[in-house]
């Protein structure tokens, strides 16, 4: 996997992935931070986790959201300390042990960028599972 980061004016950076896709982050609060990037990577990684998993259980998932909230740091480094992923998922028969599995799935063994932080980011999951309308 390789990408390329560019300049492109004051501190706005345009990123390009090896396959060809673009995301522009911000140091000064005109596009996506490169910290607010990890903290969607998380969601992101988890949450593609938890719908595999639910939908290889024969789920018929209709609806998967990651709600997420971080502490950072006081002082530079402004690392995350804490990183909390909220799932909210709605889908026919699910049960409060199958989503329970794929979230704690995703945060123990498979979601890399979880893997990644864990050592040194407190991560807590919780999740609801919302009646379909």
């Amino acid at each position: 996997m390789k990408a390329n980061v560019k300049w492109d004016r004051d501190l706005s950076f345009t990123g390009v992935t090896d396959s060809g896709y673009k995301t522009v982050m911000d140091g000064s609060g005109n596009a996506v931070s490169p910290m607010e990037s990890v903290l969607l990577s998380v969601g992101a990684c988890s949450s593609v986790d938890v719908v595999e998993i639910l939908k290889k259980g024969r789920y018929n998932l209709v609806h998967c959201e990651c709600e997420l909230s971080a502490e950072r740091a006081q002082s530079a480094p402004k690392v995350f300390t804490k990183i909390h992923a909220h799932y909210i998922v709605k889908g026919e028969g699910l049960t409060d042990k199958a989503v329970a599995r794929a979230v704690s799935l995703s945060a123990e063994k498979y979601c890399s960028v979880i893997m990644m932080l864990k050592e040194s980011v407190e991560i807590s999951t919780s999740y609801t599972i919302q009646a379909e309308e």
